[in-house]
Formats: C-alpha cells, sequence, structure tokens
C-alpha cells in the first residue's frame, strides 16, 4: 500500500510515508490506543514477553526472539507491536504482530521495521517510492525506515536508499542491487551492503525538519528564531497562545452534543478567540513585530492541553459543570494577566491597544460563563 501524507498547516506538521503500511498507519489504525502490556519495568520480563507473542504468527515470534537476543529486552509492548528504543545504530526497531505480503525482490512479509535518524529532501520521494514500497519517512523528525522481514536486508534497504538520497543509484538501480544482494547474502556471502549500515546517521537535530510555517504573523520558536525577544513578541504569543487554548477547548465542547446555551457559548468563544488571533497576526505584519513563542509561552499551551486533558472524556452534565468552571477560571486569570503584566511590560502602542480590545472580549465572555455557572 503506498501513500502519501501531504504536511498540514494547521498542525504544522510535514509526514510523508512512502510504502507498505507504517507506524504512523498503525497509529492511525488505533494501534497507539492498546492496552500495554509492559514498558521500561520489571513486568517486561521474557516470561510476559513469551506470553505475549504467544498468539502472535511464527514468524513475528521469531524475529521479536533474535532482536531480543541481540539487542535485549523491549523499552515498549503491547498486544500489536514491540519496541526497542535508541539500540545500536537504531532511533527504533519494530517488530509487529500483523504480517503484511510483499513481493519485491521476492515473496515474503514484512513485520520488522528498523529506524534511523537519516533526512529525506521531498524531491528524494518518488525516487524512494519507486524503489521500494517498503521504505517510508518522517520528514518532521528526521526519520528514515525500512520494513522487511530480517535485520540484514532492512540494513541493505537503508544503505541503497542512502544511495539514491545522495544521487549515486537511480531507483531501477538500486532494485537491481537489492536483488544481487539478497542472492548473494543466501548463498553466505556476506555482502556489506547487507552486513552494516555504510553511513553514519545523522544527528536528530540534523535530520530533523521542522518545515516553514505559511501563516504570516505566527509565532516563530524561541530556539530557532533570529529574531530578537522582546516584551512585544512575547505579548503577542501570549495572546495567541491564550486564543487557542479557548479555540481548542470550545471545539471539544461543540462536538459534545451539549445544551443549546452551552454549545451557542462555546461557538462563540471559538469564533471570537479565531478572530483575535488573526487580528494579532496582522498587527504582528503591520508593526514587523514578530512573535515568540518562549518556554514561558509553550508552558501556557501545556497547561491548557493538561486541563483539557482533564475534562475531555466527561459526558453530559459532568462536562458542562467542568467546562463552564474552567472558562470562568481561565478567563479570569487572562484578566489578571492582562492586568498585572501584559499591559505594564508593553511598549508599542498598537500592542497595547490590541490587550485592551482582548481584555474587553475576555470579560464580556468570563460574565457569559458565570451566567451559565448560576443555571447548574
Amino acid at each position: 500500500m503506498k501513500k502519501l501524507i501531504v504536511p498540514s498547516v494547521i498542525l504544522v506538521s510535514s509526514i510523508l510515508t512512502v510504502g507498505c503500511s507504517s507506524d504512523r498507519d498503525m497509529k492511525k489504525k488505533g494501534m497507539n490506543s492498546v492496552d500495554t502490556v509492559s514498558s521500561n519495568s520489571e513486568e517486561s520480563t521474557k516470561t510476559d514477553l513469551d506470553r505475549t507473542i504467544s498468539k502472535w504468527p511464527s514468524r513475528t515470534q521469531l524475529a521479536v526472539q533474535e532482536m531480543m537476543a541481540k539487542y535485549g529486552p523491549p523499552h515498549e509492548v503491547s498486544s500489536e507491536r514491540i519496541i526497542w528504543n535508541n539500540q545500536g545504530p537504531y532511533k527504533r526497531i519494530m517488530v509487529t504482530k500483523e504480517e503484511v505480503p510483499h513481493d519485491f525482490p521476492m515473496p515474503h512479509m514484512d513485520f520488522l521495521e528498523h529506524t534511523v535518524l537519516y533526512q529525506v529532501p521531498a524531491d528524494k520521494a518518488d525516487e524512494l517510492q519507486q524503489f521500494d514500497g517498503s521504505v517510508s519517512f518522517y520528514r518532521t523528525s528526521g526519520e528514515l525506515s525500512a520494513r522487511c522481514d530480517l535485520e540484514g536486508h532492512n540494513i541493505l534497504t537503508l544503505n541503497l536508499s542512502r544511495d539514491i538520497i545522495e544521487g549515486k543509484k537511480t531507483p531501477l538501480e538500486a532494485r537491481a542491487s537489492f536483488g544481487e544482494n539478497v542472492k548473494q547474502d543466501i548463498m553466505g556471502m556476506r555482502p556489506a551492503y547487507v552486513e552494516k549500515l555504510q553511513f553514519e546517521p545523522q544527528t536528530a537535530m540534523a535530520a530533523a525538519f521542522p518545515d516553514t510555517k505559511v501563516m504570516p504573523g505566527s509565532p516563530n520558536r524561541e530556539a530557532a528564531s533570529d529574531d530578537k525577544v522582546t516584551p512585544d513578541a512575547e505579548i503577542l504569543a501570549t495572546v495567541m497562545a491564550v486564543n487557542m487554548n479557548e479555540i481548542l477547548a470550545a471545539a471539544q465542547a461543540s462536538k459534545k452534543g451539549l445544551s443549546k446555551d452551552v454549545t451557542a457559548y462555546a461557538k462563540m468563544l471559538q469564533s471570537e478567540h479565531g478572530k483575535n488571533s488573526e487580528k494579532a497576526m496582522k498587527l504582528s505584519q503591520s508593526s514587523g513585530i514578530t512573535p515568540i513563542d518562549t518556554m514561558k509561552v509553550d508552558q501556557m499551551k501545556k497547561d491548557g492541553a493538561e486541563k483539557l486533558a482533564s475534562i475531555t472524556s466527561l459526558t453530559g452534565k459532568d462536562f458542562v459543570k467542568a467546562y463552564v468552571n474552567a472558562m470562568v477560571d481561565d478567563h479570569e486569570k487572562v484578566i489578571a494577566m492582562i492586568d498585572g503584566e501584559l499591559l505594564p511590560k508593553a511598549k508599542n502602542e498598537k500592542v497595547m491597544a490590541h490587550l485592551k480590545e482582548t481584555r474587553e472580549h475576555v470579560s464580556m465572555h468570563l460574565d457569559q460563563a458565570k451566567e451559565l455557572q448560576k443555571k447548574m
């Protein structure tokens, strides 16, 4: 199965997958939510592992035992996959319960994946797809993966993929070389391309590709920005972080099928905070002040996610009560932050004006939340 996942502007991510089913495919199927048997705990004993894989296909069981013998106990064990992290030259080794039929270079099953850190240029995507359907890469984190049934053949795939990336081989030449190397391997000739990676995997920083933003006026990351972190730059990023926290919470509330007044309130918040972010981005462009996501701003986003996570599983009246109480608490804190911290720090007159306008809207949102609170 071959597919292309196009970078998403909203998620600011660029995941590009080539070939047979990959780890990203499994996550889409819900494998990230399977019951975890153990993860770096005392339960991860050989007995537990044997019990977990006892109903797996025999070939996948063999792969698990081979990886155990070479790399030791796995770091993650679930009913569907077993993972080793940062072993040898690999960022990740994974064996899946699922076997995927693959006929290149001859019929076998794919279930063993080896991942290294290596940046794949976007213009090499088609060539890697032509070479081998079981090659995948995740450009954002800089991962290059090969999936087959033997570690040596994954090593071969990674070596030939690198040759394609470096322009040393065409896809057709790489396919022919793969077949020849497999023949030699079967005959016990131990070809170098099967025995060992012929290159050094990159560092995480060198391999990663965070991509570039396409929403003018949106924040830059502090670590990746050449712009000076001025008070106004952090203030604009803070306002956008507040808006995004409320937008995400409102979007979740809108999906819950709640009463008309609560649903209307949530939809109003999403619209109002969305408009406020748009104004902040336009202000950034007109003023020349680039918002910077500092560690403090990023912590605000994390706090918002933590609070939302604590209520998302609730339903009905329980969710309504938790959501409305959260909105009262959030908006009170934002007003206090604007009055006590942001306005006193602001230097740019337009930034100050935007803060005052934001405060007026937040105050109205707070009053409406308190009215809903009285009805509970």
